[in-house]
C-alpha cells in the first residue's frame, strides 16, 4: 500500500468534458494534407487548488472538411502549497495538457473514421516543444 501512495501523482484529473465537436464536409476525398492548430487555456478557481484546462483543436483538410474540437479537463493539486512554484507550474502547464491529449487524439480519429474518408491519427506530441511555440 505504501508503494502506491509513493507513485501517486499530486495532480489529479477530476473530470473531462467535450465543450464543442464540429464537423463540416466541404467535398469528397482530397489529396491535400490535414492541417491543424492546437491552443490551450488554463484558469484557476479563485482560492482553490482547482484548475480548468481547455484544449481546442482546429483542423482542416482543404476541399474536404473542417473540424473543431474543444475539451476541458478539471484538475486538482494535493498539498499545492508544499510544492515549489516551478514544479507546480510544470504540472499545470505541461502535465495537464499531456493528460488531455489522448482524449483529443481519440476524438479526431473518431470524427475522421467515416466512410469515404481517410482516418486521421494524430502523432504523439512533444508537449514541452509545443508549449514553447
Amino acid at each position: 500500500m505504501e508503494k502506491k501512495e509513493a507513485v501517486r501523482s499530486v495532480l489529479q484529473l477530476e473530470k473531462v468534458v467535450f465543450d464543442k465537436i464540429e464537423f463540416k464536409r466541404l467535398g469528397f476525398s482530397s489529396e491535400k494534407e490535414f492541417e491543424l492548430e492546437i491552443q490551450s487555456t488554463i484558469s484557476q478557481q479563485e482560492g482553490k487548488n482547482s484548475y480548468q484546462v481547455t484544449l481546442e483543436l482546429m483542423g482542416n483538410k482543404p476541399e474536404e472538411y473542417h473540424l473543431g474540437i474543444s475539451l476541458t479537463g478539471f484538475f486538482s493539486i494535493e498539498a499545492e502549497e508544499l510544492l515549489p512554484e516551478e514544479t507546480r507550474n510544470a504540472l499545470i502547464t505541461r502535465n495537464t495538457v499531456a493528460i488531455l491529449m489522448p482524449y483529443l487524439r481519440s476524438e479526431v480519429s473518431l470524427l475522421t473514421a467515416q466512410p469515404g474518408m481517410e482516418c486521421v491519427v494524430l502523432p504523439a506530441f512533444n508537449i514541452n516543444e509545443m508549449l514553447r511555440a
